[in-house]
């Protein structure tokens, strides 16, 4: 898409963000000009006695909320700022963009509480931030709650109403697999524009930096039930880059799973644990997929090839705080993010790696669009997308959707050896395409398997507890130390009346 339309997809509908002499090209002069140079890392700044400080000493500097930027005018948003110390030892550089231009945020020690800590911030000089948050009247007109975070390389998220933080978002992956290790481009700049009293919006510049690229940044941010973050973005390759990248992943997406329905854990009260429960993606061929997170023991990447797709997202579908049991994770509050794109991506593929974690404390799960092609060094490689933070009301497909995927037998004639051959799942759709159906009507199951599979049995079925369709697939492995991979999905009258369910039974 040419540059002027797709700002203009972009924009429609989005509050004009501009000042004297800096907008979006501002950053993107910036980032292209940093393009041509070698990379300069900005390297650890932390005085002695702050680098000194373990986690809970860090933990006890706070921002001072009084001091919060905006609230003195009573503007629909505020910003506040994190601390260095422990972890973020990069400072970053933030501004604030007026109508009058832009000026420089200094750090002060009298922006923040030092807690019980010995330190000397006044001979620190202008130290930076490791990041900042915005606060809006999210859940409460009395108080202006978290709404999104920006803090750690190019990692951000976001909130809507009655949630609380689980996935992150990416500005951008760089060989998440498939190089020689991961390298994590960083936003070393914002510019914060300051919102109009009557704003529904706020907006964000940011300029990206690693060794092997730089890119500029747009966020417009809009709060609700349903927050979206409105991203555009334009990379460029250095021209000194060096080794040449070897996956490059637009719009990522970082979550965990530890263990759920179709992976329970014996030694633990709680039956799931996790952020995020499956991915969709909405091809361009107009085919919706789901499939189900896992905590392999060893890292799986798995990935669909597709043309311009329709969207693609990590999803926490099930709200039940009963399938959770944890009073402090609350998991069931944790959002979905599901991303849009606003304009035609071309060819890619969207890319699922999971990594195995021993505990919730470490995210495992990462999912991104990959670009077929690789733009030449000094020419921006451009994407716009629409990121929404989604709870009870999330993207699903028009016709029916996996709502729990179980695996397991429960009562069978089946000898030991048989079992140990043989896999079952179970596996229940809801949705408008099956809602008005009778009970009786002829719903079939379509299963296939790669080589590595033979399905022995499936059947089709309407539950008679919950109004939802039930379906059985038993498979046989040919090969227990190869993965299989599954398709699955409903069928009326000949046409799909579901999203196909698409699952890895890994080696045993």
């Amino acid at each position: 898409m040419p540059a002027a339309a797709l700002a203009a997809a972009l924009l429609a509908g989005v509050p004009q963000a501009r000042s004297q002499g800096f907008d979006f090209e501002s950053v993107t002069r910036l980032a292209r000009e940093r393009a041509d140079q070698p990379y300069r890392a900005t390297g650890d700044r932390l005085p002695p006695d702050l680098a000194r400080l373990n986690y809970d000493q860090v933990r006890d500097i706070r921002w001072r909320p009084d001091r919060a930027l905006w609230r003195a005018e009573n503007l629909p948003f505020e910003a506040m700022f994190f601390h260095l110390g422990l972890y973020q030892k990069e400072p970053v550089l933030i501004n604030e963009v007026t109508p009058q231009g832009f000026r420089h945020i200094g750090y002060s020690r009298a922006d923040f509480d030092y807690g019980k800590n010995q330190v000397q911030p006044q001979a620190w000089g202008d130290l930076g931030f490791a990041g900042f948050r915005l606060h809006n009247h999210l859940n409460s007109s009395a108080y202006k709650d978290e709404l999104v975070v920006f803090q750690g390389a190019s990692y951000f998220r976001a909130l809507g109403k009655g949630q609380q933080y689980g996935l992150s978002a990416r500005g951008l992956a760089i060989d998440t697999v498939g190089g020689a290790g991961e390298e994590f481009p960083r936003f070393t700049e914002f510019w914060l524009v300051k919102p109009a009293p009557a704003a529904s919006a706020v907006t964000v510049y940011a300029l990206m930096d690693s060794p092997r690229a730089t890119g500029a940044y747009r966020f417009d941010i809009q709060p609700g039930g349903q927050t979206t973050t409105t991203v555009r973005s334009r990379v460029f390759v250095r021209t000194h880059a060096g080794k040449p990248i070897a996956t490059l992943g637009v719009a990522p997406l970082t979550s965990m799973f530890f263990f759920g329905e179709n992976q329970p854990r014996k030694d633990d009260f709680r039956p799931e644990v996790h952020d995020s429960d499956g991915l969709m993606v909405a091809t361009g061929e107009g085919e919706w997929l789901w499939r189900p997170l896992q905590n392999p023991a060893q890292t799986l990447v798995t990935s669909f090839t597709t043309r311009n797709p329709k969207g693609f997202g990590l999803m926490q579908r099930d709200r039940q705080w009963s399938s959770y049991e944890d009073v402090e994770a609350r998991y069931e509050r944790r959002p979905s993010a599901w991303v849009r794109p606003l304009h035609d991506w071309g060819d890619g593929r969207v890319e699922l790696v999971q990594l195995n974690t021993p505990d919730e404390t470490h995210d495992n799960v990462v999912a991104y669009w990959v670009p077929a092609r690789m733009p030449a060094p000094g020419q921006p490689l451009e994407f716009a997308y629409e990121l929404s933070w989604q709870g009870n009301e999330q993207q699903r497909p028009p016709s029916a959707w996996v709502t729990q995927s179980r695996r397991g037998f429960g009562y069978s004639k089946l000898s030991a050896a048989a079992l140990r051959q043989q896999v079952q799942f179970v596996i229940d759709f809801d949705g408008p395409a099956l809602q008005g159906l009778a009970p009786d009507t002829p719903v079939t199951a379509v299963v296939s398997s790669d080589a590595n599979g033979k399905v022995l049995e499936s059947n089709t079925y309407r539950n008679p507890a919950t109004g939802q369709w039930r379906m059985t697939l038993r498979v046989q492995r040919l090969r227990p130390d190869r993965p299989i991979e599954l398709r699955a999905f409903l069928q009326h009258d000949n046409h799909a009346v579901s999203e196909t369910w698409t699952h890895i039974l890994l080696p045993e």
